[in-house]
């Protein structure tokens, strides 16, 4: 079915990854005698444009005092540049100690490692003039996969000696220069079979002095494109196919005069990209080829090269190569073409770059697959792993080459589209998609539309070559294949978000997130989501508050936010639900069936009973449908945000153990404390303050109690229990989350009623359940309103006097920045405070808190903001790949992290 690996004559001298070489070393007859010759005649001084790519290894080479420090220095950055001197200076505190080279040399491989595996352009200025120094840094360059250049500063001895004669740090012997001169002038005619892609020779100072650096893209580097692409699958000669193909894509195709076609365009400037093998097999390969080479040069397509292209432009070339798997009927279809189009087609063939990277780095698109470490990298290796993928060295009982199966592995952020090992059908596993859907085999002929990650295809007009070995059945059926391992989480991390930049993860931390994860969380491929933690408002100054609204709007305001949403804080547990609409709709999407999930802020299931989640899930559900909600949002499945009520009904151990001890001691303690006080006034014992003060913490106790028992009420089944979302976080293809607050309330007010809807018919029929949903109090505020910000007050009064917990004020627009935050990551406004009541603090910093006020009002709130912050980013994160349809371990990734952040220390009070 597909070329053996073993065929490839794939070089690191291919003509299509960038080997065009301007080197000119071949036209000197220098000898050794005349290369110590001083009055070498100097070259034109006609400026030389130098062309340099932007990711390789440049080696500077020549005599010392050639000048090749100064050249690096104006025309490179000062850190692109690694110097033998500067290495040994590190070494040895000496630039000039020849004794420390072998430690200098070592140290500067090492760093050129280093700059070379991060995809940096180094250079390197050191004499370079022995062709062993010479090799190891060409097999740095192969081992990175980086094209080596040379640029030789071939300046008479002379002139070279007398620069170090005039430096006081550098006295060399007579005959090093000579010497070296020498050994650089053997080297000019071998530098390109040493391995050097380019070589750049400047004779003489002049030219030295004229040179101009000319940085060029890597071929295949195309980050800017950005689409929208549509990329089509392995073609195989099939030409009706894929003009069916491009037309339902909505392409328009353009013919000519004998009503071939020869081009097609979308009309909403759609990109095609080929993944190659469009030839072989199949009823018309220079069908094929007249479209798609009509398209590219067009510019409405692009294509890669697939290992037939490259095995048929090789027998076009007349080199030998085995006629087989579909080949002769691809000479036999091109020898009826004229002699024209045959030279055509080579020309294609041969221009055709071996991958390319799209949408910023975001898309990779290749014929066999490509991990991570090749993408925007050139080299044999990585031009043969786009063609041919890596075989493990076995053969089936096909007599076939087993392919090593990378993408099971591959963990990169961009999406690697792919073909040639045909399968039964296009699916995803870990962010790679193969589309060679077998078309000549009588499957199909497949497209996937991006950035929509929709799939597109036609079936194939009937069988037109019989397959080797069936499509095979054994292929990665699962969407995201293995969508979790522990080396996604494991030790330190660093997480991209697009919000915040780079957030980090402690490893100690993640160790902590993984006991959680590992034994008392839901299973984490449903785990989409984690709430982040929430700052309090600013410290308030006012006379026996902490906490106030009006620090809130001031905050804000100052933040340059106008229209803010005050919600009603409800007296319950933080709730992530996940609603399937039928029992297949989460096996799609997250690989695990049912009716779905209600877990806590650290992944736990919120419900012992599954019986009750299911309930709860189906009234949620229920809500949904007869509110519209799947049908508006296109969705099988939501994710929520809300919160679950009573909070006995999921911290009733908390409550007996912390709250009701402290309440039931000091009701036990303090009654008799007082008894006794009031015995010793009435035998006429001067007390002070004692009883006041001591009547006063009776009174704190009671109230204390109060407050804890309005969070506690009993409950049966569903009777008792309140759910109060709060916010739509996503659903199929959509991060929900960033929408302004105003539309989630709406949406929330719809399920609300529709549930109450429904509980109102039950009763009706006789039946005496009560809703479940419950309604977010919220008001809107305007922070250059005075009228508005009091009027937010006076509720949150109201609320708290009622016994209510407070209220959260956030940022009508949900994701803000702040106006000093602009162009760097992490300007981001709080996406919440909580302004909580005067009693409700009473359970959290104990009954008589406000005996402590100043010593309270002195809390940091530094670190709790920042923690807020960075989870806020991470959650979204998480959301932003869910919606962009990415692998479920790129989900989990900055679910995991909140997890792991919320072992940072910070005062739970906070």
């Amino acid at each position: 079915m597909t070329d053996d690996a073993t065929e490839t004559d794939a070089t690191e001298n291919s003509a299509t990854e960038n080997s065009a070489t301007e080197t000119d070393a071949t036209e000197t007859d220098a000898t050794e005698t005349d290369a110590i010759d001083d009055q070498t005649p100097e070259s034109t001084t006609t400026p030389r444009r130098l062309p340099v790519t932007d990711v390789s290894l440049v080696v500077l080479v020549g005599t010392s005092g050639a000048g090749k420090s100064t050249f690096a220095r104006r025309h490179f950055l000062p850190t692109q540049v690694i110097s033998s001197d500067f290495c040994r200076g590190l070494v040895a505190d000496d630039e000039n100690d020849q004794s420390a080279s072998a430690e200098a040399f070592d140290l500067l491989h090492y760093i050129v490692g280093k700059r070379l595996a991060a995809g940096r352009l180094t250079v390197v200025d050191a004499t370079n003039v022995q062709p062993e120094a010479r090799r190891q840094l060409v097999a740095l360059a192969r081992e990175h996969d980086v094209l080596p250049i040379a640029i030789v500063l071939d300046v008479p001895p002379g002139v070279c000696a007398e620069r170090n004669r005039s430096r006081p740090d550098r006295q060399l012997p007579a005959h090093v220069v000579p010497r070296q001169h020498r050994e650089l002038r053997r080297s000019l005619r071998g530098l390109e079979r040493e391995g050097f892609r380019k070589v750049h020779i400047l004779r003489g100072e002049a030219e030295v002095a004229a040179a101009e650096i000319e940085l060029e893209k890597r071929y295949n580097d195309l980050r800017h494109l950005t689409g929208p692409f549509d990329i089509v699958g392995d073609i195989h000669g099939c030409r009706a196919e894929l003009e069916t193909l491009l037309v339902r894509l909505g392409y328009t195709l353009t013919r000519d005069a004998e009503g071939r076609p020869v081009d097609a365009a979308h009309p909403a400037g759609r990109t095609a990209v080929f993944v190659g093998d469009l030839v072989d097999r199949g009823p018309d390969t220079p069908g094929v080829l007249r479209l798609v080479m009509g398209m590219v040069a067009a510019g409405h397509a692009l294509c890669v090269p697939g290992n037939h292209e490259n095995k048929l432009g090789r027998a076009m070339d007349g080199k030998k190569v085995t006629v087989s798997h579909g080949l002769q009927e691809s000479l036999d279809q091109l020898a009826g073409e004229s002699e024209e189009f045959r030279a055509e087609v080579r020309t294609f063939m041969r221009g055709l770059v071996s991958h390319y990277l799209l949408d910023g780095g975001a898309l990779v698109v290749c014929h066999a697959g490509l991990p991570e470490k090749y993408h925007g990298r050139a080299s044999g290796r990585v031009r043969s792993h786009a063609l041919y993928g890596e075989t493990t060295g076995e053969t089936d009982e096909y007599g076939l080459p087993v392919r090593y199966p990378w993408a099971e592995e591959y963990r990169g952020r961009a999406l690697v589209v792919y073909g040639h090992t045909p399968v039964p059908s296009a699916t995803f596993l870990n962010n790679t998609i193969c589309l060679d859907t077998g078309c000549v085999f009588g499957g199909s002929l497949t497209a996937l539309r991006y950035p929509e990650r929709e799939l597109v295809g036609v079936e194939a007009e009937q069988e037109w070559y019989a397959p080797v070995r069936p499509l095979l059945t054994d292929a990665p059926g699962a969407r995201e294949g293995r969508p979790l391992d522990l080396a996604d989480v494991a030790g330190r991390r660093i997480v991209e978000t697009g919000l915040h930049g780079r957030v980090a993860v402690r490893e100690e931390n993640a160790t902590a997130a993984l006991e959680v994860m590992s034994r008392f969380a839901l299973d984490p491929r449903l785990l989409a989501y984690l709430p982040p933690t929430m700052a309090p408002s600013p410290t308030s100054r006012r006379e026996g508050y902490l906490e106030h609204p009006e620090e809130a709007f001031f905050a804000y305001r100052e933040d340059g936010v106008r229209h803010l949403v005050c919600e009603e804080k409800h007296m319950g547990s933080r709730a992530v639900l996940l609603v399937a609409r039928d029992g297949t709709a989460l096996e799609r999407r997250f690989g695990v069936a049912g009716p779905g999930a209600i877990w806590t802020r650290t992944g736990r299931a919120f419900l012992d009973d599954e019986e009750l989640t299911a309930a709860v899930l189906g009234r949620v559900r229920s809500a949904a449908e007869r509110a519209g909600l799947f049908e508006e949002l296109g969705t099988d499945w939501l994710l929520l945000d809300a919160e679950l009520m009573p909070w006995s009904l999921k911290a009733v151990e908390l409550l007996r153990r912390q709250y009701a001890a402290v309440g039931a001691a000091a009701g036990a303690a303090l009654p008799e404390v007082l008894s006794a006080l009031e015995q010793a006034a009435a035998r006429g014992l001067e007390l002070g303050e004692l009883t006041s003060r001591q009547r006063r913490r009776a009174a704190d106790a009671r109230a204390f109690t109060e407050a804890y028992r309005r969070y506690c009420w009993p409950t049966e089944g569903l009777s008792g229990i309140r759910l109060a979302p709060f916010q739509l976080l996503a659903a199929e293809g959509a991060n929900l989350a960033a929408r302004p607050h105003d539309e989630h309330l709406a949406w929330i007010d719809r399920l609300v009623e529709a549930d109450e809807r429904a509980a109102a018919e039950r009763g009706a029929a006789g039946d005496e359940e009560e809703p479940v949903l419950h309604r977010t109090g919220r008001m809107l505020v305007d922070t250059e309103d005075e009228a508005s910000m009091a009027a937010a007050t006076a509720w949150w009064e109201d609320l708290t006097a009622a016994g209510g917990e407070g209220m959260v004020v956030k940022p009508l627009a949900s994701v803000v920045r702040t106006a000093r935050g602009e162009g760097r990551p992490g300007g981001l406004v709080q996406p919440g405070v909580k302004v909580r009541g005067r009693e409700y603090l009473r359970i959290i910093y104990g009954p008589d808190y406000t005996e402590h006020l100043d010593r309270l009002r002195m809390r940091s709130l530094g670190h709790k903001r920042s923690l807020a912050l960075r989870e806020y980013a991470l959650g979204l994160e998480a959301l932003d790949r869910l919606a962009a349809g990415e692998p479920l371990w790129r989900v989990h990734e900055p679910v995991f992290a909140v997890l792991a952040l919320e072992s940072e220390p910070v005062d739970p009070r906070l």
